[in-house]
């Protein structure tokens, strides 16, 4: 069982940076792929940014170029460097952890984005 909890959302305006960190109980942090998704009212819960647990990024075409995933094993951490925040950023974020059937996921971060 991983036990994920995420922090860091907040109001932001336009233009402005964020940065999620997701802490997760496991000490076996380091075998999991991990990622960030976002849902919104009424729409699914989307991909924003994964990590292999070899260090692979994979990015949604709309976060390229602005978002930035990395991973701390020594402290079982994810963290989301968000830049350029657009007001389709908005959302609830939540962190992720998975390898082969097992799925894992955090209670969520509001992150909204707005003048």
């Amino acid at each position: 069982q991983v036990q994920l909890v995420e922090s860091g959302g907040d109001l932001v305006q336009p233009g402005g940076s964020l940065r999620l960190s997701c802490a997760a109980s496991s000490g076996v942090f380091i075998v999991y792929h991990i990622g960030w998704y976002r849902q919104t009212p009424g729409k699914q819960r989307d991909m924003v940014a994964t990590i292999t647990n070899s260090g692979t990024p994979t990015y949604a075409d709309s976060v390229k170029g602005r978002f930035s995933i990395s991973r701390d094993n020594a402290k079982s951490t994810v963290y989301l460097q968000m830049n350029s925040l657009k007001p389709e950023d908005t959302g609830v974020y939540y962190c992720w952890a998975g390898l082969f059937s097992q799925n894992y996921w955090g209670q969520g971060t509001q992150v909204t984005v707005s003048s």
